[in-house]
């Protein structure tokens, strides 16, 4: 037969870039290159993608269940009915005995690069009845949903920067150069940034450390970590200072709270932040000065300004500086992208928090879940609504979660815990089950959550490249079974999904201004393809629902998912970001409020914080490579070399006061622990600061990644803390933690395989 070729969107990370594999007789992918034809990353590949074909072929993938003998800890495979039963009789045993909210779920950043997933996490937690969801979100981006929650109404309606189409960036806290881009999708993301340059615009990094974005832009400014708020209010306050304040026609009268926001920031003159922050008092300046001037500019922040204590205020003011500035919702300024699959008319409800608290610690929810940075708390304190089961998805909060070690050690005490995950890792050696989705070159792929936030509007759907053995289910089976196991049924799992079909259609066509408003759910029904996967059905049916869609033949020539499959294989261009704010806007007042009252009562805290003296010591940042993504990629060899390295860069200075060479051992220290790692020496960070990347610690024992075990590296989250927290959104602090770093100049090995050092101490 001889090669073919397949074409595909990459699920290695948020830039959606197409992909073309080339598979042999024996369906392995044996080379990967980028899709030049397709219209949104244009033939972009990043070294993680180039990659995909191994790690699709990566021997240590499970393809069949795994069942932990409770007798022997021993793990041995089991057929997927044997593995289901097993789950049935665990998750309805405890929920039986102690009720909904004694089983938990965690669900992992790879959820977001999914088709299935979307669709039915939401399917199992309510299944479940609990209110015990922790996910990967509340250690990286909750401030923005909960920012662009009070502010427009909806969580997910977040204000992307138009690349293409702006004169002037400012990025704080991001390194879109290594991580290609977050919550703002952007194939080509280097690209774009030099593009911006090209024209004649500017492009302004603030970073604690000199990235490879920091170094491509314009102009660097080394800020202090933890402090973006400051500098954030100060820019406010220059804009209202000196009159710089847009007048913007598109928004007038559609803003309130304008003066609130004056009076709030008059205290945070760049004079009194300068200190701080580490930013030049006029630099503040001209930086305010520059944004307002720009004829086009938007704001971005991204997870360097969210894991941070003030990680809601900071998202806020990103987007408050975007209204000033005349550049919300503006060709070149931050605008809300609009995808297919997404209905235009829908029921819009304010956002609200705290609906229920955390059992142990009174956090609020947020969003329909509790904070990962509390989970070890719901593990192991005894009483009345302890967690004692966990369904964790595509996660890995061993490693991710703060305080991971204290984490780690709750994990094993659970009673029961199922893993849906392709690896025996860190996380799921703790599981009683592990369910593992099949290879990539086999899954459907469509980017439910990431088209969402993409700089340029576009679809793309990818067929399974590699058809599924017999009996062998795919993610979307796995998770539609749990879903009715959780429920305590054991029927077919297709019936859940004729049921979300069918109440989909009723709302759709029950909804004055729909596309199908008044037509019978029946009639509709019988047009989405019968034969196709369920998955497959209820996305069509959300493609003929959203803006391009066909509305069921109203508009013949619009969008469904058998067009986009045949007639666009390598993706459809929707063009260019569109103004959208009256269909995004859902605030009680049908306004932008641009200074919420729980923002402005949290800004005291930044007034108590500028009274006090600037904190001394060091703080600890993470750091992200371009070859690696958290804890995923680790077991690739080609990803795992060169500079993807777990090092702990600091300033030269620092290492000098320390002692510390170039490769000499080092300790890094807090109140939750301790890890040791080798030195990197650079004048890449700012003095005060040290970083660790984060995702590495591979050198727990029971795990079957023989890759990622021969890179273990050291797991930044040993020293991160699970009780500082973002109050707003509950999101971890996870960079400027105040830590210890010690120059080990001896080293004594003791019975317990422990090391005693000699040392001196910064």
């Amino acid at each position: 037969m001889g090669d073919r070729t397949a074409y595909r969107t990459c699920p290695l990370c948020e830039a959606m870039c197409g992909l073309e594999l080339t598979l042999d007789d024996a369906d392995a992918v044996t080379r990967v290159r980028g899709d030049r034809d397709d219209p949104f990353s244009r033939g972009f590949i990043c070294p993680k993608g180039a990659t995909l074909g191994v790690l699709d072929g990566d021997p240590d993938r499970l393809a069949e269940p795994l069942v932990r003998s409770s007798a022997s800890d021993d793990w041995a495979t089991a057929g997927w009915d044997a593995a289901f039963e097993t789950v049935r009789e665990a998750l309805s045993g405890i929920v039986a005995r102690h009720g909904a909210d004694a089983v938990a779920v965690y669900v992992g950043n790879p959820a977001a690069h999914s088709l299935a997933a979307p669709l039915y996490v939401g399917a199992i937690v309510k299944a479940l009845g609990t209110r015990n969801l922790f996910t990967a979100s509340t250690a990286d981006q909750m401030p923005k949903h909960v920012a662009c929650g009070h502010m427009f109404g909806d969580p997910l309606a977040i204000p992307v920067p138009d690349l293409d189409r702006t004169g002037h960036l400012l990025m704080l806290g991001a390194n879109p150069l290594e991580s290609n881009g977050s919550l703002a999708s952007a194939p080509d993301f280097p690209g774009r940034l030099k593009a911006i340059q090209a024209r004649g615009g500017k492009v302004v990094v603030v970073d604690p450390r000199r990235t490879r974005t920091a170094a491509l832009a314009d102009e660097h400014l080394f800020i202090r970590p933890g402090t973006d708020a400051f500098f954030l209010m100060a820019l406010v306050r220059t804009l209202f200072a000196e009159d710089l304040v847009a007048s913007a026609e598109h928004l007038a009268g559609r803003v309130n709270g304008l003066d609130d926001l004056r009076a709030l920031a008059v205290d945070f003159a760049p004079e009194r932040v300068a200190p701080m922050t580490g930013v030049p008092a006029e630099t503040i300046r001209r930086t305010a000065r520059e944004l307002a001037a720009a004829p086009r500019a938007a704001v971005y922040g991204r997870i360097g300004t969210c894991t941070q204590p003030y990680g809601t205020l900071n998202s806020w003011l990103v987007d408050v500086l975007n209204v000033l500035t005349g550049n919300l919702d503006r060709p070149g300024g931050a605008m809300f992208p609009r995808p297919a699959h997404a209905p235009v008319y829908r029921r819009k409800r304010p956002f609200t928090t705290g609906r229920w608290r955390s059992r142990v610690r009174g956090l609020p929810e947020v969003n329909g879940e509790l904070p990962v940075a509390t989970l070890a708390d719901e593990l192991e304190t005894p009483g009345e609504g302890q967690v004692r089961a966990l369904i964790t998805i595509a996660g890995n909060p061993a490693l991710s979660a703060p305080n991971s070690v204290r984490l780690d050690r709750a994990l094993g005490g659970l009673e029961f815990m199922v893993s849906v995950d392709p690896y025996l890792n860190e996380t799921t050696r703790h599981a009683h089950v592990i369910l593992p989705p099949p290879r990539p070159a086999q899954t459907p792929h469509y980017d439910v959550a990431l088209t969402g936030l993409a700089v340029r509007d576009h679809a793309r759907y990818s067929p399974p490249a590699v058809p599924l053995p017999d009996g062998r289910p795919d993610e979307a089976a796995i998770l539609a079974r749990l879903a009715v196991l959780a429920s305590g049924a054991d029927s077919d799992p297709a019936a859940l999904d004729d049921m979300i079909i069918t109440a989909a259609l009723a709302r759709a066509t029950a909804l004055a201004g729909s596309p199908v408003h008044g037509r019978e759910p029946g009639e509709l029904r019988a047009l989405l393809d019968g034969g196709a996967p369920p998955a497959e059905r209820r996305l069509d049916l959300m493609l003929r629902l959203g803006p391009y869609g066909d509305g069921f033949g109203a508009d013949p020539d619009g969008l469904t998912l058998t067009r986009l499959r045949t007639e666009h294989p390598h993706g459809l261009d929707l063009g260019a970001l569109k103004p959208r704010l009256d269909e995004v806007l859902c605030t009680t007042s049908g306004r932008v409020e641009l200074c919420p009252s729980t923002f402005a009562a949290d800004v005291d805290r930044l007034h108590r914080a500028l009274r006090d003296p600037v904190p001394a010591g060091l703080v600890l940042i993470g750091r992200r490579h371009l070859r690696s993504n958290n804890s995923w990629l680790h077991n690739v060899p080609e990803l795992v070399g060169g500079s993807n390295t777990c090092t702990l860069q600091l300033n030269p200075a620092d290492a000098a006061r320390l002692g510390v060479a170039a490769g000499d051992a080092v300790r890094v220290s807090s109140r939750t622990g301790a890890v040791d790692a080798v030195a990197e020496p650079t004048d890449a960070l700012m003095p005060g600061v040290v970083s660790l990347p984060h995702g590495w610690g591979h050198d727990r024992p029971g795990t079957r990644t023989g890759v990622a075990r021969r890179h273990a590296g050291v797991n930044v989250n040993a020293v991160t803390d699970e009780r500082e927290i973002d109050p707003l959104s509950g999101n971890a602090v996870l960079n400027g933690v105040p830590v210890t770093v010690t120059a080990v100049t001896a080293v004594t090995a003791v019975a317990a395989g422990e090391r005693t050092p000699r040392s001196s101490r910064a």
